[in-house]
């Protein structure tokens, strides 16, 4: 199939190398970007050859309006058949929106949101979680798999995104964790490099946030569930340690407001709150 791609920067740029040159047409608005793929034998075009000629029109822009803008175009010109897929995080509105023009004129449009950075990019080892109609997502996921290495249809039109957004969520919060940690380690001394260190050496066998994330619901575990007492067991662990954190930072006379919200919500999380509908906290 004949491939386009629009958005050639940092994330883009690095998906885009990893696709056939020769099936390849490549849109940026500084022309000057797609040399490098020009000239392992890519095509540069406008928006308009790309929705005239290609099969899958990949789209990685910055924000909601340059997605609009860029979507609009391509409905312009593109024919029946085509795949449209944004990978920008977007309006959770935004693709369902313009999914319901496109299919007025017999186009699919996907949010297939990605995960990974540019290193995942670059390595061909994104994950890529893509909202809309089954039949676009298997179209698309031959293309999609030259630079993911996870591919997951997670739901219809925009559940791409809405997936993306909780998925965000893990690492912004965990980050401002951890700078809440780094304040309460620096008060007491501690050389941050090591922290580091530790943080790294422990999370890459598996103790970081995913490994919280091991049931299919998140209803409270029944009272007769083999796996209550490990969770329990870990919850107690885990409200335990951040009690001392929070008694820690007191004694340093560092505010610990991150760490007093996980100990009021550790067990809800856990699928273990000692008592339904009980308030957090």
């Amino acid at each position: 199939m004949t491939i386009g791609f629009v958005g050639l920067g940092n994330i883009g740029g690095a998906m885009a190398a990893r696709l056939p040159h020769e099936s390849l047409l490549v849109h940026d608005v500084r022309e000057e970007a797609a040399a490098p793929y020009v000239e392992k034998g890519a095509r540069f075009g406008s928006l308009k050859d790309l929705a005239m000629e290609c099969d899958v029109i990949s789209i990685v822009v910055l924000t909601d309006e340059q997605v609009r803008e860029v979507v609009g175009e391509l409905l312009e010109h593109a024919t029946s058949g085509t795949v449209i897929a944004i990978h920008s995080t977007i309006d959770i509105r935004t693709a369902p929106e313009l999914a319901v023009a496109a299919a007025a004129r017999g186009i699919d449009v996907l949010d297939a949101a990605i995960s990974g950075g540019p290193v995942g990019a670059a390595e061909g080892r994104l994950a890529v979680m893509v909202g809309g109609e089954r039949s676009a997502y298997e179209t698309a996921k031959p293309v999609f798999e030259y630079w993911a290495e996870l591919v997951l249809h997670v739901g219809p039109v925009g559940a791409g995104t809405q997936c993306k957004l909780a998925r965000n969520l893990i690492s912004f919060v965990s980050y401002a964790g951890a700078g809440e940690a780094q304040r309460l380690a620096a008060a007491a001394g501690i050389d941050l490099a090591k922290l580091a260190a530790v943080v790294r050496h422990t999370e890459s066998m598996g103790v970081g946030s995913a490994a919280s994330i091991m049931r299919g619901t998140v209803a409270p575990l029944p009272t007769d569930d083999p796996a209550r007492p490990i969770f329990e067991h870990g919850c107690a662990l885990g409200e335990k340690d951040l009690s001392l954190a929070i008694a820690m930072g007191e004694d340093l006379g560092v505010s610990a407001p991150l760490a007093r919200q996980a100990l009021a919500d550790l067990a809800y999380a856990f699928g273990v709150p000692r008592e339904e509908g009980a308030p957090r906290g």
